[in-house]
């Protein structure tokens, strides 16, 4: 009997994080032309701290320019805000906030990790149920893992786990290595919206980028294996 051919992998998505926002609309005016343009599966909404109220209005006033894009809109935090606000979910950093956040937002809301400073914690955050872990974004210092460090983390999950992994790319040499690495989505944030050329030019270079490095890594190798 023929061996069936194992599908090709397909390659990482882009997790695009916004500047953190208190007045969205030069934002959301900007949106649907940024997220046709690239693969992006999923934006990250980070809110300026305001009262519940505002920063409510500001995820609802970003809302039909993510959503009707094909994008997951997840807020940095305020699980507290995400059902009334309409969004998909919430980016949580910590065992402990996922913990506190989980009865409020499963089984319907995304629920994303990060903050996972040992191998431990990332298991049990995966076990706990969260629905991805994110490696490489910056501490409260501003402190991370080098490149090299986030790239093997990546790896050692992608080889072991099933939920899936991000990577936190500062760079397109970052998402390069992270795509490679194994990781099933690259986030973005700085390096696309400080580009001078404007973000569309940065995030399509990204995701080609990305792809290039997935299919270097993944491709025919893969393929015949």
């Amino acid at each position: 009997m023929a061996t069936k051919p194992v599908p090709p992998r397909p390659a990482p998505r882009l997790y695009l994080a916004t500047p953190p926002v208190d007045e969205p609309a030069q934002l959301a005016a900007a949106l649907p032309e940024l997220l046709a343009a690239a693969d992006v599966a999923a934006v990250l909404v980070r809110l300026r701290e305001s009262d519940p109220r505002s920063m409510i209005s500001t995820v609802k006033a970003l809302a039909p320019a993510i959503q009707s894009a094909g994008a997951a809109l997840l807020i940095d935090g305020h699980p507290d805000i995400v059902a009334r606000a309409g969004a998909d979910g919430a980016h949580l950093g910590g065992i402990a906030a996922m913990d506190e956040a989980m009865p409020s937002l499963k089984p319907d809301r995304i629920v994303g990790v990060g903050g996972l400073a040992t191998r431990h914690d990332s298991m049990a955050a995966g076990e706990a149920g969260a629905d991805y872990v994110l490696f490489g974004e910056p501490d409260a210092k501003g402190q991370r893992p080098s490149p090299e460090a986030i790239a093997e983390r990546l790896e050692w999950w992608d080889e072991l786990f099933e939920p899936p992994c991000v990577g936190f790319a500062t760079s397109r040499e970052e998402a390069e290595a992270f795509a490679a690495a194994g990781a099933d989505f690259v986030l973005v944030g700085e390096i696309v919206w400080s580009d001078p050329r404007g973000a569309k030019a940065a995030l399509v270079e990204i995701g080609e980028a990305i792809a290039r490095a997935h299919a270097g890594t993944f491709g025919t190798a893969k393929a015949e294996g």
